[in-house]
């Protein structure tokens, strides 16, 4: 069992990472696709007149405010747009897939964090009506079922509340959890850039090894950016079972073989 996330920036080679996801399948592999859609989120909300807004929280993590109109421009973009063309790739390939957001049969469900608190020009703010959260359970049982019966997931990164609202919930955090639902063998997480570099943006300075033990020193010292979320997810992932996290490049051939032969930065 193999988690996937092709992230949502821009530039990565869907092409190739849905033709190896169809050789993984005909190998007998289950595969579950996690995917983003940050950029043509961007591209479409400037073009609505509600152009993104990202804040940077207390902890130093980067994430983009999500209020109700954003929320539903997310919601349009990639539970819509990019998952549905995304499927249609993959039948293209003789996979047969099918296409869910966190919202369908309550596949991803947690708490709604309603506030933000924020660092902005040197001083501490609180944004309120936040439509975002973080995923406390996975429908296991949904997943399990569309596999047995030879289905491959895809799967965009909306979840529901307790209360049953849509929320936008981080992609690299949805495989993360998903990994662990599953107690997936590996989680691929494809980025723009090769992995985790000591020194970004010097590809030269790629880290190919990571151990659990001493993740946390990497994540305080090397993440930057979006980078941060994916380490966190995965120390998540490793710590609920999953037995390797691997973040690589998605602007390569064969970017999911590429990243199981190690080209990456392999943390377990």
């Amino acid at each position: 069992m193999i988690v996937v996330k092709a992230g949502g920036s821009e530039g990565l080679d869907m092409d190739a990472v849905c033709a190896d996801i169809a050789r993984l399948v005909q190998q007998d592999e289950q595969v579950v696709l996690v995917h983003g859609g940050s950029h043509e989120t961007n591209v479409i909300s400037e073009k609505l007149g509600h152009p993104p807004r990202f804040v940077t929280s207390v902890s130093g993590h980067v994430s983009r405010y999500t209020d109700r109109e954003t929320l539903e421009i997310f919601a349009m973009v990639t539970a819509g747009r990019i998952n549905k063309l995304l499927v249609e790739r993959l039948q293209r390939l003789g996979v047969n897939a099918i296409g869910l957001s966190g919202l369908d049969g309550r596949l991803l469900e947690g708490k709604r964090k309603c506030a933000l608190r924020i660092v902005e020009n040197g001083k501490r703010k609180v944004l309120h009506g936040e439509y975002s959260g973080r995923i406390e359970r996975v429908n296991v049982a949904l997943l399990e079922t569309l596999l047995e019966a030879g289905y491959v997931p895809v799967v965009a990164p909306l979840s529901i509340s307790h209360e049953s609202e849509a929320l936008n919930v981080d992609g690299d955090r949805v495989a993360a959890a998903i990994g662990s639902a599953l107690k997936a063998r590996q989680v691929i997480i494809l980025s723009n850039v090769p992995g985790l570099l000591r020194d970004f943006p010097d590809e030269s300075t790629l880290i190919p090894h990571v151990p659990l033990a001493s993740a946390e020193h990497h994540l305080n010292h090397y993440a930057k950016g979006r980078m941060k979320r994916k380490l966190l997810g995965a120390i998540e992932a490793l710590n609920d079972g999953v037995g390797q996290v691997i973040i690589a490049s998605g602007h390569v051939a064969q970017p999911l073989y590429r990243a199981l032969a190690g080209q990456g930065t392999v943390i377990q």
